[in-house]
């Protein structure tokens, strides 16, 4: 099945808004030593955060799953790995005009609420990037 790259990118800002909400707030505490940013498929991936991932798009250009940590509701977390940096960027660039928080790494993205992502990090090193703050919109 080919997907389009536009509702690749709509299907990915779903999962942001479902996940990471709108709100951006700032965290003081000081991030522990990043690890090497790992590197593989999204089972790779998912085994090394401990998590089952649960598939929701299988294309060539992108694999993207739902992860939980555990029972907590809270610990959940979109996974996706891209065929090509290029897709990469592009998807995560669409992505973040949706607010939430990221963990970019070499052809993946860990997409969640900040706690989350700074917990996946510890693990799969990366980088944070934080999407639009949209919670100085009040909508009157």
């Amino acid at each position: 099945m080919r997907t389009t790259r536009p509702m690749l990118a709509l299907t990915g800002a779903a999962a942001v808004l479902a996940l990471a909400g709108c709100g951006a707030g700032g965290d003081a505490k000081a991030t522990a030593a990043v690890p090497s940013t790992a590197t593989g498929s999204l089972e790779h991936l998912a085994a090394e955060v401990k998590c089952t991932p649960n598939i929701q798009i299988d294309a060539d250009e992108l694999r993207q799953a739902l992860c939980k940590k555990a029972a907590d509701a809270d610990d959940k977390f979109v996974l996706a790995t891209f065929s090509t940096d290029r897709g990469q960027r592009e998807w995560i660039n669409t992505a973040k005009d949706y607010g939430g928080y990221y963990l970019v790494g070499r052809k993946w993205v860990a997409v969640g609420h900040q706690d989350v992502v700074k917990t996946l990090r510890a693990t799969l090193g990366g980088d944070l990037e934080v999407g639009t703050n949209h919670s100085a919109h009040t909508g009157h």
